[in-house]
C-alpha cells in the first residue's frame, strides 16, 4: 500500500442484489415453529416427522416438552405441534427409536410434576448449565404413552441418541461421578462406560454407518478450572463455555479431538458422508453472543462457515437421506431471542468454491521471499513475480491481456530525491491482467498491486537507512495477492456460470504512486464490457483479534450500503468508509467514475519495513477475507444495477503542496474528531516529538485536523525549521506536543 505525500441521489436498489445468499449450503429455507423456545429437533428414520423440544406458554409448554411435528402437512406450523412428553417437569435431548414409532427422551416427571428451577444468577455472570439429577431416559409411543424407562441409577442420565443400526443408545450419565458417555444396548442392557477423561462428555450422536461417535467435551486442564469445574458438578451444574469436538469409535477407542477453536463448539452432527462435522460454535465472536453452524473435515481441516443470518444457530441435523438439514436459529424471530427450527434442502457445495488456505500460503511465500527481493517496479524481482502470476493465470484458462500474453507493460518516471530534477529514472514496470469471460454483458475488477519497496531504492521505506535491506511486503501485498488469485481460482474452476466477468488485475508500481492501475484504467472500460465494479485489496493479511476491517468505497454505489454487512464474517468488525479515493489501486478506477470497493486490515509496525515477513500474516483471517469477497463479488454479479456515485469529498479539489513531513501514517477514513494515525515513521517528527500509533491528530499549531484533507492544508502552511505545538488526543485525553518540522 502507498500512503502518498498527496492525494489526488440515492438509486433504486435492486432486489436482485440480495438473490445470492453467503448461506450457499442451504435452500428453501422454511420456518416450521411460531414464538417460544424450539430447538433440538431430529428426524425420524423416514424423515417425515420430527420431534423437539419447546418451550411457549401459549401452547402450555412452560417448562421444556417434547412435541412431534408431521412435516407431511401442509403450511407446517406450532399449531401442528403434538406433545409426546407427559406435560410435567422437564424434558431434554429426544431421538426417534429405529422403528419410527418410539421416542426416546430424558426426563424429570417422576421425581417432581413441578418444573426444577433455573441455575440462580450468578454474581460473576458466568453462564452455566444445569445437569439435573433427576433426569432419567424413557421410551414412550407417538401418542405419548411411556412404553419403558431404560435408566433408574441416581444422578443424571440423559441426552440419549440411537445408533442408525438400531444396536446401540449412547447417554451421558453422573453415575461414574463425572458427566461420562455411556452406551447400552437398544433395550436398555450391557452398560459400558466409553470416556473416562475428567470433564463433561456429552451430546454425542452417531455417524452414519454407526461406527463412531461425535461429540462435545470440556476438558478441564488447569488447577483453576478443575477446582471450579468438580465445584459446580458438585451442585449439579457445568459451564459450557469452552467445549471442544470429539470422535471415537464407538467402543470408546481412538479419542481424538477434532476442533482447537477456543470457546464453546457443541451439538455436533455427523455430514452424510461421515467425512466431515457439522457443529455450532462462537470461537469467532469478539463481542456478545453469536453462534454459527459451521463444518469441519475429521481431520480438523477444511472449517467451513454454513450459516451467517441471525446470532444464533445450533442442532444442526441431517435427513436419513442427506438431502434435508433442520436446524434451530433465532432468525425471522417476533421477540428477541425467540428460537425457532428451519428445515432446507442440503446442497453440497462445489468444492472449488472453498477458499484454499495453503494456496494462500504458496502464494505468499514465494511472493514474500528473498529471492524476488521485494518486488521493486521495474526490477528482476517484479519479472520473476509477474511470470510467476501469469503462469498461474495461465493454469486456469483466463483469457491473457493481448493474445497469448497476461503482460501489461508500461512505463514511468521516478524521482530518486523529489528536490533534485536529475534522480528522475525510468521505469519499465508491468501489469499482470486474467479475464474470465462469461459471456456476460457486465464486469467486475478485482484487483491487488503485487509490487513492492524492493531494497530500497526508491526511498519509500518507514526504517531509517535501510537502504540494502530486502523489504520483502508479506501483508503489503503478497497478501492481497493471493487473496486475487485464490478468486481466480475459485471462479474459473467452479461449476456456476456467473451473471458477470471477472477481470483479475493485478498491478505493478503501486508504491510509486498507483502507476499500474492508473495504465489499466485508462484502458478498462473500452477493452471489457460495461465495467460496473472494482474490488481492491491491499493490506488484507494482519487482520487483528479484533477482526477489523476496513471496507472502503461504500458510498461510491447505493446497493453497497445494505450488501457490505450481509455478507461479512462471522465475528468481524467492519469499519466503514464511505469515500472513493484513499491510498490504493481503486482511486484510478473511482477517477473514471467506477464503483469501488477497498479491503484492508490496517497498518501495523512493519508497514514498509523490512520485517513485513510471511510469518506474521493471519492466514485464518486472510482466508475468511478471501470468502467475504467471494460473496460480495457473487452478490454483485445478481444485481442488476449497481450506479456510481460521486462521494462528497471531491477529486477536483486541488491537493496542496507542501514542504515538510511530520512523518505519520494517516487513516483515510472519513472521521470528524480529528486524524486517526496508523502508524509512525521511525525518527521523522511525529516519532521524535512522542506521537504514537492510535493517537488521533486535532491541531497543528492554529490549524484544526478534521481528516485527512484538513490535515494536508494545515501540513501546506509549515515550512521546513519550523516548530510549532501539535495537539493530539491519547485515549481519550487531549495533549498537545512541541515537533520541529
Amino acid at each position: 500500500m502507498n500512503f502518498p505525500k498527496s492525494v489526488a441521489t440515492l438509486a433504486f436498489l435492486s432486489l436482485s442484489a440480495l438473490i445470492f445468499s453467503q448461506e450457499r449450503n442451504l435452500r428453501n429455507i422454511q420456518k416450521l415453529t411460531f414464538g417460544g423456545d424450539n430447538a433440538e429437533a431430529y428426524f425420524s428414520p423416514d424423515g417425515k416427522k420430527l420431534t423437539l423440544q419447546v418451550t411457549n406458554p401459549e401452547i402450555g409448554a412452560h417448562c421444556d416438552q417434547i412435541y412431534l411435528l408431521d412435516l407431511s402437512k401442509k403450511n407446517i406450523g406450532t399449531k401442528d405441534l403434538q406433545l409426546v412428553s407427559t406435560g410435567d417437569g422437564r424434558t431434554t435431548c429426544s431421538f426417534f427409536m429405529p422403528d419410527g414409532k418410539h421416542i426416546l427422551y430424558a426426563s424429570t416427571h417422576e421425581a417432581k410434576k413441578e418444573c426444577p428451577a433455573k441455575p440462580k444468577p450468578r454474581t460473576d455472570g458466568k453462564y452455566l448449565w444445569p445437569v439435573y439429577a433427576e433426569f432419567d431416559i424413557y421410551v414412550a409411543d407417538l401418542n405419548g404413552k411411556i412404553t419403558k424407562k431404560l435408566t433408574d441409577a441416581p444422578g443424571y442420565d440423559a441426552e440419549a441418541v440411537v445408533s442408525p443400526d438400531g444396536k446401540y443408545i449412547v447417554f451421558t450419565s453422573t453415575r461414574s461421578g463425572d458427566l461420562e458417555l455411556w452406551r447400552m444396548d437398544i433395550d436398555g442392557k450391557n452398560l459400558k462406560q466409553l470416556t473416562f477423561g475428567l470433564g463433561y462428555d456429552g451430546g454425542a450422536f452417531f455417524s452414519h454407518d454407526s461406527k463412531k461417535l461425535v461429540f462435545r467435551s470440556s476438558r478441564p486442564t488447569t488447577e483453576k478450572d478443575v477446582k471450579e469445574y468438580k465445584e459446580l458438578l458438585a451442585e449439579n451444574l457445568v459451564a459450557p463455555t469452552n467445549m471442544e469436538i470429539y470422535t471415537m469409535n464407538i467402543d470408546g477407542t481412538g479419542l481424538k479431538q477434532v476442533t482447537k477453536l477456543g470457546k464453546a463448539n457443541w451439538s455436533p452432527y455427523f455430514h452424510p458422508s461421515d467425512k466431515k462435522i457439522l457443529f455450532s460454535s462462537n470461537h469467532h465472536s469478539t463481542k456478545g453472543y453469536d453462534f454459527q453452524i459451521y463444518s469441519i473435515d475429521l481431520d480438523g481441516n477444511n472449517l467451513q462457515q454454513i450459516t451467517y443470518e441471525s446470532e444464533f444457530n445450533a442442532f444442526p441435523m441431517f435427513s436419513h437421506d442427506g438431502n434435508k438439514l433442520v436446524f434451530s436459529s433465532n432468525r425471522q424471530g417476533a421477540k428477541a431471542h425467540e428460537t425457532n427450527v428451519f428445515v432446507a434442502d442440503w446442497v453440497e457445495r462445489d468444492s472449488n468454491e472453498n477458499v484454499s488456505e495453503q494456496n494462500l500460503k504458496n502464494t505468499v511465500s514465494y511472493l514474500a521471499s528473498d529471492e524476488l527481493k521485494g518486488r521493486l517496479s521495474g526490477s528482476e524481482g517484479e519479472k520473476k513475480a509477474s511470470e510467476f502470476i501469469a503462469n498461474e493465470f495461465r493454469k486456469l484458462n483466463l483469457k491473457p491481456f493481448e493474445g497469448k500474453n497476461y503482460i501489461q507493460n508500461f512505463n514511468y518516471a521516478v524521482k530518486l530525491n523529489p528536490h533534485e530534477e536529475s534522480s528522475s529514472v525510468n521505469i519499465n514496470a508491468r501489469n499482470v491482467i486474467g479475464y474470465l469471460d462469461n459471456k456476460a454483458s457486465k464486469t467486475i475488477v478485482i484487483g491487488a498491486h503485487y509490487d513492492h519497496l524492493g531494497m530500497n531504492e526508491h526511498h519509500n521505506s518507514t526504517l531509517m537507512n535501510s537502504e540494502g535491506q530486502i523489504h520483502n511486503g508479506a501483508d503489503d501485498n503478497a497478501s492481497g495477492v493471493s487473496s486475487v488469485m485464490e478468486l481466480a481460482r475459485m471462479f474459473s474452476q467452479n461449476k456456476t456460470k456467473e451473471k458477470v466477468n471477472y477481470v483479475f488485475a493485478l498491478f505493478s508500481g503501486e508504491e510509486d504512486g498507483l502507476m499500474g492501475s492508473k495504465k489499466f484504467a485508462d484502458e478498462v472500460k473500452t477493452k471489457y464490457p460495461d465495467v460496473v465494479s472494482m474490488i481492491n485489496l491491499d493490506m488484507i493479511g494482519r487482520l487483528n483479534k479484533d477482526k477489523d476491517l476496513t471496507v472502503g468505497g461504500v458510498g461510491t454505489s447505493p446497493v453497497f450500503g445494505e450488501m457490505i454487512p450481509k455478507y461479512k464474517p462471522a465475528g468481524f468488525n467492519l469499519a466503514i468508509d464511505s469515500s472513493g479515493v484513499g491510498p490504493s489501486d481503486h482511486t484510478s478506477f473511482y477517477l473514471k467514475d467506477i464503483p469501488v470497493l477497498f479491503l484492508f486490515t490496517g497498518t501495523h509496525s512493519d508497514y514498509h519495513k523490512p520485517t513485513d515477513d510471511t510469518d506474521k500474516i493471519n492466514f485464518t483471517g486472510l482466508k475468511n477475507i478471501t470468502n467475504y469477497v467471494f460473496n460480495l463479488a457473487n452478490g454483485l454479479a445478481y444485481t442488476d444495477n449497481i450506479p456510481f456515485t460521486k462521494t462528497k469529498i471531491s477529486q477536483s479539489k486541488a491537493i496542496p503542496k507542501y514542504k515538510v513531513t511530520l512523518g505519520i501514517m494517516p487513516s483515510y477514513a472519513d472521521t470528524k474528531d480529528g486524524l486517526h494515525i496508523d502508524g509512525v515513521t521511525e525518527k521523522r517528527p511525529a516519532d521524535l516529538a512522542g506521537i504514537k500509533s492510535g493517537d488521533i491528530l486535532i491541531k497543528i499549531g492554529k490549524c484544526e485536523v478534521k481528516e485527512v484533507y484538513s490535515y494536508m492544508d494545515c501540513l501546506a502552511k509549515v515550512n521546513s525549521g519550523d516548530e510549532l505545538p501539535v495537539t493530539v488526543t491519547r485515549d481519550g485525553k487531549e495533549m498537545t506536543v512541541n515537533v520541529k518540522f
